[in-house]
């Protein structure tokens, strides 16, 4: 297990990015225990206090994988992060589950941040995957007020060095099934193959699945329940007029109005 430590860090993906990654082993990690400019989805940032928490980015290649079809590496690494947080929790986080597309949420409160930046040729050529877990810090503050920590949650408080040994042997796991996985897939058609466990396990995790909120779809105020993810990653919904709606992640969000 490679893993490269580091003090401080503007950004452990941006690490990556300045590495050559065609040379660099496969889950190869970069660790910063201090981050001061972390990258989160939609171009937020991850804050995460010096020292309490994981920031880290896991280097990949995932060549079996068709460039269509990448959303599975998602799949695979938040399944893998939220097999992780059943184990260590030892019964102790009451729900864990997966917001689209990778957000991971303890009892309804926001636990883990992934961002996965591809590079992309012919082939899929690498991935860099970067995760934030919060595990010692308790106190958010306004800019992110429904964050939670396995120490907020359990009361204990925990050795990271350990924690990310354990986290990174649960992501190979579920990355190896991802390989087995696609290496049986029949193609059909440009749309078909064979389910999975990835497809059930995440779609058994998914946040709000079957249940009706309120989202925000291309600057208009919807009514909606979830009712899967596409094999392309789109969320799958229906209105309650009956549209039904395949969505990217920039054209749809909460509605926390």
């Amino acid at each position: 297990m490679n893993i490269i430590e580091f003090d401080t860090l503007d950004s452990t993906n941006r690490q990556c990015g300045r590495m050559d990654l065609r040379t660099v082993a496969e889950f190869t990690t970069v660790w910063a225990h201090r981050q001061t400019d972390g990258i989160g989805q939609r171009g937020n940032h991850w804050v995460s206090d010096d020292d309490m928490n994981l920031t880290f980015s896991i280097i990949l290649h995932p060549t079996f994988l068709l460039p269509a079809r990448q959303y599975e590496l998602t799949k695979a690494m938040a399944l893998g992060v939220s097999d992780w947080l059943m184990d260590v929790g030892n019964g102790q986080l009451p729900v864990v589950k997966i917001k689209w597309p990778n957000d991971i949420y303890a009892d309804g409160h926001k636990i883990c941040g992934m961002l996965i930046e591809n590079q992309i040729g012919e082939r899929y050529e690498t991935a860099v995957c970067g995760i934030g877990v919060n595990i010692n810090q308790t106190e958010f503050g306004d800019g992110a007020p429904n964050a939670t920590s396995l120490k907020a949650i359990t009361g204990r408080t925990y050795e990271l060095r350990d924690l990310l040994e354990n986290l990174l042997i649960s992501l190979q796991k579920r990355y190896e099934e991802l390989k087995v996985a696609s290496g049986q897939w029949s193609v059909v058609s440009g749309d078909q193959r064979s389910v999975t466990s990835l497809d059930r396990d995440y779609l058994a995790r998914l946040m709000n699945l079957g249940e009706t909120h309120r989202y925000i779809y291309n600057g208009q105020s919807i009514q909606a329940t979830i009712t899967g993810v596409s094999q392309w990653g789109h969320l799958q919904l229906t209105t309650l007029d009956g549209d039904h709606l395949q969505c990217a992640m920039k054209e749809i969000t909460y509605d926390l109005t």
